[in-house]
């Protein structure tokens, strides 16, 4: 399998996955300004969207959208529990926590990292996100992860996405229970790993 990936892009997320998941694979860099990539590939080529994460399957099958990826990535390995079986109510609630990330926090984020975006909108993407985080910091209340006390593929995302708070003027200090999950899994070792294989952390 080829990941796709812009470092500190939501490609990390799949990225940590992948490490957590024990399977072979190879970390591909596709620079979400350049679009080329290190072999002079024009990216476009590969996703005509120009977006990170895709995986290329060994068969060539290629998948777009990071909780489509992650999910596949953890039905591949139903030993490491990455997610729960599909069809069962903990699998819909994993699905919820994933389209929640996707579509509140990531899409949310987006404005933010535009120069174009006027700044008095920026006000008000940064509240609307901030009563999100707010929500999800009492979510996260006596949880070690977002499905309970174990990891699931829903925490390298709600990881990947809330890093780019400080980047953006989004304030999180105040939130514990988010910090403490950060702190948590930053530590776990596949994410060290794949942060490092970002050029994240030395």
């Amino acid at each position: 399998m080829k990941l796709y990936y812009s470092p500190g892009a939501c490609s990390l997320s799949p990225h940590i996955t992948l490490h957590e998941s024990g399977l072979k694979f190879e970390h591909v860099l596709a620079p979400t300004k350049t679009h080329k990539l290190e072999d002079g590939t024009d990216y476009y080529s590969i996703n005509p969207l120009g977006y990170v994460p895709l995986l290329e399957l060994d068969d060539g099958t290629r998948l777009t959208e990071g909780p489509a990826i992650v999910q596949y990535i953890a039905d591949q390995v139903p030993d490491k529990q990455l997610a729960p079986a599909n069809g069962t109510v903990a699998r819909a609630q994993l699905q919820s926590w994933l389209n929640f990330i996707a579509t509140e926090l990531h899409k949310g984020f987006s404005p933010l990292f535009s120069p174009a975006t006027p700044a008095e909108y920026k006000t008000v993407v940064i509240d609307r996100l901030q009563s999100r985080l707010k929500w999800l910091d009492g979510e996260l209340a006596g949880k070690a992860y977002l499905m309970g006390e174990r990891f699931s593929v829903a925490d390298p995302y709600l990881f990947t996405i809330t890093g780019w708070a400080p980047h953006v003027g989004v304030d999180i200090s105040g939130l514990a229970n988010l910090t403490a999950f950060r702190a948590r899994v930053a530590a776990r070792p596949a994410v060290q790993a794949a942060m490092k294989e970002e050029g994240m952390l030395k």
